[in-house]
């Protein structure tokens, strides 16, 4: 796992915490939440590392868990 420094944590939980807002309340679980920090950590060790990036990585697999609720 490659190692991350304390600046892109922040803008990695600032991404998760707001793609969460995006989450309809009856599909936001623990499991959810988890899916999309592990989309966000793919993608900043994959070389994306600012909130944009991060943020459209994330906004990517929202179909994915709204297909999987429907």
């Amino acid at each position: 796992m490659p190692q991350f420094d304390p600046q892109l944590i922040q803008v990695m939980r600032g991404v998760l915490e707001d793609i969460m807002t995006r989450v309809p309340t009856e599909q936001s679980t623990q499991a959810v939440k988890a899916y999309l920090a592990e989309c966000i950590l793919k993608a900043a060790a994959q070389g994306h590392t600012n909130y944009d990036a991060l943020m459209a990585a994330a906004a990517d697999q929202l179909h994915v868990i709204f297909s999987l609720f429907s």
